[in-house]
């Protein structure tokens, strides 16, 4: 698997930023009042995060030798999965909160101090999350093995056997 990389990342939150923008713009335009994230918003982005990096804490133990139970490979790429999963959702989500911020910020008419403080923490908590999610990643990664280095050396694969013809 490959890791999380930054260019991913930067497209997840442009999407989330030009989502973000493009609700506020249609809510406004059809003369509702414009999206406002639930406060309880950031505080699941920030426990989300929390709880990725402790399940990849043992995953690292058991890597780094540091602990006798062997690593459960299937656990451990389940893990790092969700640390992928949870980086990219923290992109999109801050993407998503800095367009309605955008939005607001853009408005002749001062945003009140309730709704703009909810987007910004959702900022905050969104960074947080992809932190999270890219240091789980980290923790779930297996070291090199001495035959990752050199595929082409004899016993780093298994010869074929003689044919059977």
């Amino acid at each position: 698997m490959k890791r999380t990389g930054p260019g991913i990342l930067l497209i997840a939150a442009i999407v989330g930023a030009v989502a973000g923008f493009l609700l506020d713009t249609s809510l406004t335009a059809m003369g509702r009042a414009t999206f406002t994230p639930a406060p309880s918003l950031p505080t699941l982005l920030a426990l989300l995060g929390a709880i990725v990096v402790v399940l990849a804490i043992p995953v690292f133990r058991a890597t780094r030798g540091r602990t006798a139970r062997p690593v459960d490979p299937f656990r451990a790429l389940r893990i790092a999965v969700l640390a992928k999963a949870s980086s990219l959702v923290g992109a999109a989500g801050t993407g998503f909160a800095l367009g309605l911020l955008a939005f607001l910020l853009t408005r002749p008419v001062t945003p009140s101090l309730g709704s703009l403080g909810s987007i910004i923490a959702t900022i905050v908590c969104g960074v947080v999350l992809v932190i999270a999610g890219l240091v789980a990643e980290q923790l779930c990664t297996l070291r090199k093995d001495d035959d990752d280095e050199n595929p082409g050396t004899p016993g780093s694969r298994p010869e074929p056997g003689p044919s059977a013809h």
